[in-house]
């Protein structure tokens, strides 16, 4: 019977990004360095777009968790560097063309590259990115690894066109929703633990911990998300409050609500699905159209159960303090609705 690793006190999941910055700050200065490096070229705009998106205050957590996978088993073979910024360029690359595919204005907190440059310049530095991330990991010089991070972009295109053929569809299921979820976001993180794990010479047994780890936190964290565009467990709304809304996404809060809403309550959300001018009151009449079937609740609830998977997926891994870390980092993943 596997250990079973236990929640943490609240102060410890408050922190625990930075404690994971901490334990991964000297490998990560690698990364940074290299992201930096790769993302230079002759073409003036190149740059000058892609550093914009990088430096625009991201946490990199995906090639954090790259580099603790790696460091779970040992120092690792020098190819953590390049999967993790591989998994960082692959990451921005996706947020350059989701921005695109959304027609989305903002992007943590600033102008989307596309509303400074245009969607044609996004979409060719996101190809460009990916092309260096493929270039990274073929320098590392090992096929499996290469194997599942290709593997990885694949799925994640597929999950983008999926998500598109889904929008505004009010007959969406929560199977199309996890659809999405396992493709869009899930599958990066998967990729990005079970990469690590092979720099750092982790068994096949251990990579498949992690693997299952990376995905259940993946899962955990964009349920998350998807419930803090409706202002989170507290109701606290931004200026982007609702915007999967605008945008017509088919999230967990949205199919749940549909489920059990009447006939009213269905029109109201269907006028809003997709509509860029949905102001605030509607959103507000949304949510409360959630709050009354459980919506909110319920996709909680779900992110709890991803996270406990998550944190459990670990039990096949040596005790160690940055185990003990990357449990807390579940529990972060869902505090941040709190």
């Amino acid at each position: 019977m596997g250990v079973v690793i236990a929640s943490h006190p609240e102060t410890r999941t408050e922190d625990a990004l930075e404690r994971l910055a901490a334990l991964t700050h000297a490998e990560m200065e690698r990364v940074n360095a290299l992201i930096l490096d790769r993302a230079q070229s002759h073409v003036d705009l190149v740059p000058k777009l892609a550093h914009y998106l990088i430096e625009s205050g991201g946490k990199r957590l995906r090639p954090m968790l790259t580099i603790a996978s790696c460091a779970l088993f040992g120092p690792g073979n020098g190819n953590q560097i390049n999967y993790a910024a591989a998994v960082e360029f692959m990451h921005n690359a996706t947020l350059l063309h989701d921005d695109v595919v959304d027609e989305s204005d903002m992007r943590r907190g600033k102008p989307a590259a596309r509303k400074v440059w245009g969607n044609q310049a996004s979409v060719l530095v996101g190809d460009f990115l990916l092309g260096q991330a493929f270039l990274m990991m073929v320098e590392a010089g090992d096929l499996k690894a290469l194997r599942v991070l290709s593997h990885a972009a694949t799925i994640i295109a597929e999950g983008e066109v999926f998500q598109l053929a889904k929008s505004r569809d009010l007959g969406a299921t929560p199977k199309d929703y996890n659809e999405v979820v396992r493709a869009k976001t899930a599958t990066l993180f998967e990729a990005a633990t079970v990469v690590g794990a092979m720099a750092g010479g982790g068994s096949e047994a251990a990579q498949k911990a992690l693997a299952v780890y990376g995905l259940e936190l993946g899962w955990a964290f964009q349920l998350i998300d998807d419930v803090l565009d409706y202002g989170g467990a507290s109701g606290r709304f931004g200026k982007n409050t609702g915007d999967d809304l605008r945008e017509g996404k088919m999230t967990l809060p949205v199919i749940l609500a549909l489920e059990h809403a009447d006939e009213a309550e269905r029109q109201a959300i269907a006028a809003a699905l997709g509509n860029h001018e949905t102001g605030i009151g509607a959103v507000t009449e949304i949510v409360g159209i959630f709050e009354r079937h459980g919506a909110l609740a319920a996709t909680l609830e779900q992110a709890h159960a991803h996270a406990e998977a998550a944190k459990r997926a670990l039990s096949a891994v040596p005790a160690s303090t940055m185990r003990d870390v990357l449990a807390d980092i579940a529990d972060f993943c869902v505090s941040r609705a709190y």
